[in-house]
């Protein structure tokens, strides 16, 4: 079971803001103008999201279990 219940868009913003951040970050990427501003957009979708305001989405630890649990499902799909 979850211990937090997260919003199944934030959670898609977070894989998103995840494989944006591995593209950017690969050697000589592409399109960096257009990947910075698609991690910019979606850093700002995730921190004001309203999940925040929630009684759950109040504890330093929810964000950080929306981060390991949206990063370890995608080394897994890559893997």
């Amino acid at each position: 079971m979850d211990r937090f219940p997260f919003p199944a868009d934030l959670i898609s913003a977070q894989q998103q803001w995840h494989d944006t951040y591995r593209a950017l970050a690969a050697p000589r990427p592409r399109h960096t103008t257009e990947l910075r501003r698609r991690l910019l957009a979606l850093s700002v979708r995730i921190q004001w999201h309203p999940f925040w305001a929630t009684p759950a989405g109040r504890t330093p630890a929810a964000r950080v279990e929306l981060r390991q649990r949206t990063a370890e499902g995608r080394t897994r799909v890559a893997a």
